[in-house]
């Protein structure tokens, strides 16, 4: 039997957690009236609304009603939730809104996130210059904490902040697929088709994970702990969203693809470790033990033959690939770092009803 589910509070049905029928609920006017429009076709002053929100966040990084609003506009593009409208994807309003908030959450993420010297346009000086961003030493580990120290409480909210991303596992990077030609289009092809399965639909990166969560006594259900997880973590899935569904910002998801594939063997060869330590079987274990292996591969092709190929035949590209990379690092560091904080002060990691 699995370790009992402990933290995480259980995911209520969708119509109990939202009457529009979404499995989660507004965190302010601006999430309100978005969501209110996106599934009521109502249109409900919301770019006004995140005008004024936009102007007096004092973070928008971390401001949990312009990143669940943002998350929900992404939302429809994804065709994440069937209580969105699909025919309101394109809807002028919305796309207005949709602009205003990620217009400020990228100038944001340009001033936070720090850049290295940028490489000569080469694939192998960028392949070099990314493995050197992602294997430079951090602060506090997540992984090692995993393996070495969390309790069942922390491993189960650690799952709970991998749904918002990992139940939709290669998708936002698929945006770019139509976006590259030639060599990068085939080393992201080779990337892609090893997360969604190689097509067996049982191989999918995102079924191994809904399996896991399944087998931890989560439900897979997607969005099911939206409420429960803080704006870092929207933040995370925002930031890959808004590279990959913005065709001017190719090269940040090329960069952030190619990050994010130089720092996952390790760290899933740790979580698996810890996750077998606190007694989870091979059922929940198997998703991670998948990206030991298929990384470690996807980590030199996404170097060089994606990023680095890519900075070849598009120069103009060079300093958006590097900051993708940059951005992907730090905003998922900062997740890790926000758990971190938590636990080491005997809090959970999850939203508070005081926070809600």
């Amino acid at each position: 039997m699995p370790p009992t589910l402990i933290s995480p509070v259980p995911a209520a049905p969708a119509d109990e957690a939202d009457p529009r029928g979404l499995p989660f609920t507004p965190r302010g006017p601006v999430s309100a009236a978005v969501l209110e429009h996106l599934v009521d076709g109502t249109p409900s002053g919301h770019t006004g609304l995140a005008d004024a929100a936009v102007l007096a966040s004092a973070d928008i990084e971390r401001d949990d009603d312009l990143q669940l609003a943002l998350f929900a506009l992404y939302a429809s593009a994804y065709g994440s939730f069937r209580a969105l409208r699909a025919d309101l994807e394109w809807d002028p309003a919305l796309i207005a809104t949709r602009r205003i908030i990620e217009d400020a959450f990228e100038a944001s993420l340009r001033r936070s996130v720090s850049l290295p010297e940028l490489p000569a346009a080469t694939a192998d000086a960028v392949a070099r210059a990314l493995f050197a961003m992602t294997g430079a030493e951090g602060g506090p580990s997540l992984s090692r904490h995993l393996a070495r120290k969390a309790t069942v409480e922390q491993a189960h909210e650690f799952l709970v902040h991998r749904t918002v991303y990992t139940l939709r596992e290669a998708d936002p990077h698929s945006w770019a697929i139509p976006r590259l030609t030639g060599r990068p289009k085939a080393a992201l092809v080779e990337i892609q088709s090893d997360e969604y399965g190689a097509g067996r639909p049982e191989r999918m990166h995102a079924a191994l994970f809904a399996r896991a969560v399944r087998s931890a006594g989560l439900t897979d259900t997607y969005g099911a702990y939206i409420d429960d997880v803080p704006a870092v973590t929207l933040a995370s899935h925002n930031t890959m969203s808004m590279f990959g569904l913005n065709r001017r910002l190719v090269g940040a998801i090329v960069g952030h693809l190619a990050a994010f594939e130089m720092t996952s063997s390790i760290p899933n060869r740790l979580y698996a470790e810890g996750l077998r330590r606190l007694g989870f079987g091979d059922d929940v274990c198997e998703y991670f033990d998948e990206h030991v292996e298929a990384d470690a591969v996807h980590e030199q092709i996404a170097g060089r033959d994606l990023a680095g190929a890519l900075a070849e035949d598009r120069p103009d590209l060079l300093a958006d690939i590097v900051f993708g990379a940059a951005a992907c690092l730090e905003v998922d560091d900062r997740v890790g770092r926000h758990m971190l904080d938590r636990w080491s002060r005997g809090q959970s990691s999850l939203r508070t009803e005081d926070e809600r």
